[in-house]
C-alpha cells in the first residue's frame, strides 16, 4: 500500500498582503497606522531601558517623549509634503490629501529632525542634558523604523526595481508604477531597510556597551549607520521622486547626513570624552540643587568634628562672662576694656 504525500507549493516570492485595512464597527483599522504605533511603543521601550540603566528617571523621559513624538509625526508629514509637493498641489491635485497621513507618506528625516526639536524643548524646560536623551533613544529610533517599514509592505509602496529573486515582493497590478505593469515581483526595499536597521540597533548597543558613548556619540553613530544603508537602498527604489544632479533627493540627504554624523562623532570624542552622569539632578528626577547640598553638609560635618576635638574643647575661651564658683563674674575685678570712641568700636566682642 503506497501512501501519497501531497506536494506543498512554496511560492518563489514574497506575497503581497491580502488587505491593509480592517473595519471594526465601521471604524477603519489600518495596518500602516498600527505599524507606526508599534514602532513608537517598542522604540520608547528600548530607550527607556537604556535611560533607566544609566540612572535616569523613567517619568522624566516620558515627559520628554510627550513632546518628541507629536513633533516627530508632524515633522515627518511636513517633510514628505514639502519634498513631494507635486503630489498634493497643482492641476488635478487635491491639497486636502496632504492631511491624509493614513495613505502613507512620512519622511524619516522630518520625523527625526522635528522629534529632536521637540525633545530639545522638553529638555530645556526640565534642565535635562539633551544629548544624553538622544544617546539613550538612538537604537530605539532605529528599532521603531523597523516596524514602520512594514507599514510600506501593507500599503504596497516604496519597493525597488523588478527582480526574479526568490525573495522578490509581489505587487498587485493596481499598485505597480507606470511602465512596470508587466512585472509581478520587485525588490522588497522595505525588508532590506528593516534588516539593515536591526543591524544598526545591534551596532549602537554593542559599541555603547564597550565604549560608553556619551555627549551625542551613540546618536551620531545611529545616524551614520542608518544613512550608510539608506543611500544604497534608496537608489534601488522606482517610485517617483525629485532628483538633483542625477541622484534622488533622499540619496543626497543620506550622504550629507552621513558626513555630518561622522564629523560630529569625531569632534564629540575629542572634546567631550566619557559619558554624562545622569544619576543625579533633574535627569534622575531630583532637584537641581541636590548636588550642591552634599559639599555643604560635608563642610558642616568637618566643622563639627573640628569643634568636638578634645584639645580644642578643653581650652576655655580667652574671655568668658560665665560666673565662677562664688557666683561672681570671672571678668569682675579686672579693668574693663575701653571703648574707642573715635572709631566707634567696642573691643569687648564677647558681650555681643
Amino acid at each position: 500500500m503506497s501512501s501519497l504525500i501531497p506536494a506543498v507549493m512554496v511560492p518563489a516570492f514574497i506575497p503581497s498582503p491580502s488587505q491593509g485595512v480592517w473595519h471594526v464597527f465601521g471604524l477603519p483599522i489600518r495596518a500602516y497606522a498600527l505599524c507606526i504605533l508599534a514602532g513608537i511603543f517598542v522604540g520608547y521601550w528600548l530607550g527607556r531601558r537604556r535611560w533607566v540603566a544609566r540612572g535616569g528617571s523613567a517619568p522624566v523621559l516620558a515627559d520628554i517623549m510627550f513632546w518628541a513624538i507629536p513633533f516627530g509625526l508632524v515633522g515627518a508629514r511636513i517633510y514628505h509634503v514639502v519634498t513631494d509637493a507635486e503630489l498634493y498641489f497643482g492641476e488635478g491635485r487635491h491639497p486636502i490629501d496632504a492631511l491624509k497621513i493614513w495613505h502613507g507618506g512620512l519622511g524619516i528625516w522630518g520625523a527625526v529632525g522635528f522629534g529632536a526639536l521637540g525633545a530639545w524643548i522638553a529638555c530645556r524646560r526640565a534642565k535635562v542634558p539633551f544629548l544624553a536623551v538622544a544617546d539613550a533613544m538612538a537604537p530605539g529610533i532605529a528599532l521603531a523604523q523597523v516596524f514602520g517599514r512594514f507599514g510600506n509592505y501593507f500599503n504596497q509602496e516604496l519597493f525597488g526595481r523588478p527582480t526574479t529573486k526568490p525573495w522578490g515582493l509581489e505587487i498587485s497590478p493596481e499598485h505597480r508604477p507606470a511602465g512596470y505593469a508587466d512585472f509581478a515581483t520587485f525588490h522588497p526595499t522595505f525588508l532590506y531597510e528593516a534588516v539593515w536597521n536591526l543591524g544598526v540597533v545591534a551596532l549602537v548597543i554593542l559599541v555603547d556597551r564597550r565604549y560608553k558613548l556619551g555627549h551625542g556619540r551613540a546618536f551620531f553613530l545611529y545616524v551614520a549607520g542608518y544613512t550608510a544603508g539608506r543611500a544604497w537602498i534608496e537608489n534601488m527604489r522606482i517610485d517617483t521622486v525629485n532628483h538633483f544632479l542625477g541622484l534622488r533627493l533622499n540619496v543626497w540627504t543620506a550622504l550629507i547626513l552621513f558626513v555630518l554624523a561622522v564629523v560630529a562623532f569625531i569632534v564629540s570624542a575629542k572634546r567631550y570624552p566619557g559619558q554624562e552622569d545622569i544619576s543625579t539632578g533633574p535627569a534622575a528626577g531630583k532637584p537641581a540643587t541636590e548636588a550642591s547640598v552634599e559639599p555643604t553638609e560635608a563642610n558642616a560635618d568637618a566643622t563639627t568634628d573640628e569643634t568636638s576635638d578634645p584639645a580644642t574643647a578643653s581650652e576655655p575661651p580667652a574671655e568668658s562672662g560665665a560666673p565662677d564658683a562664688d557666683g561672681d563674674s570671672a571678668a569682675e575685678g579686672k579693668p574693663q576694656p575701653k571703648v574707642d570712641v573715635k572709631n566707634g568700636t567696642d573691643s569687648d566682642r564677647s558681650r555681643d
